[in-house]
């Protein structure tokens, strides 16, 4: 995981700076900064549209009391996508775009759900390894499929209690 930490934050944006560079060299500046703007502006609306129609496809299967053909990952994969497009990049906008497809999202969603099963099946993928706290190890015993509790709320110091009021004089 650290890796891909490692690519995503130093690698990727040495790529981008490089590229953007050699496109303001052919193209100029001016055309460089005004692809940037249009392609954060174009891919804000296309997430914006895609997620829209994401949801609208899940609220429709479940008033029909069916499950969804689109998942939870398809609208992770439209959000992924969105922040991509918004981020300045040649890169970052091309996959951005391409999550924004539906067909290539249905394909990369397809991939990844085979992945995730496989990882289940081995019993590599730990459900509950990201807790309450939102980060890796917090709040979860580490064991794999297992699930974090939530917190307790005496563990805070806290003392649950219910009082009645059996009227004045008593």
């Amino acid at each position: 995981m650290a890796r891909y930490l490692f690519l995503a934050f130093t690698v990727v944006p040495f790529v981008e700076l490089y590229l953007l560079i050699g496109i303001g060299r052919q193209v100029g500046v001016l055309p460089t900064l005004g692809m940037v703007v249009a392609s954060g502006l174009l891919g804000a609306w296309l997430a914006k549209r895609e997620g829209r129609r994401v949801l609208r496809s899940w609220q429709g299967a479940v008033a029909q009391g069916r499950l969804p053909e689109e998942g939870i990952l398809h609208g992770a994969l439209v959000l992924v996508g969105g922040v991509l497009l918004i981020t300045p990049g040649v890169l970052t906008d091309a996959v951005g775009f391409l999550l924004l497809l539906p067909p290539a999202r249905r394909f990369i969603a397809a991939r990844l759900r085979r992945a995730l099963d496989r990882r289940m099946q081995a019993g590599t993928l730990r459900v509950g390894s990201f807790g309450w706290g939102g980060f890796p190890g917090m709040g979860s015993s580490g064991e794999p499929f297992s699930r974090a509790s939530p917190p307790s709320r005496r563990s805070q110091g806290e003392v649950d209690a219910e009082f009645t009021d059996e009227g004045p004089g008593r």
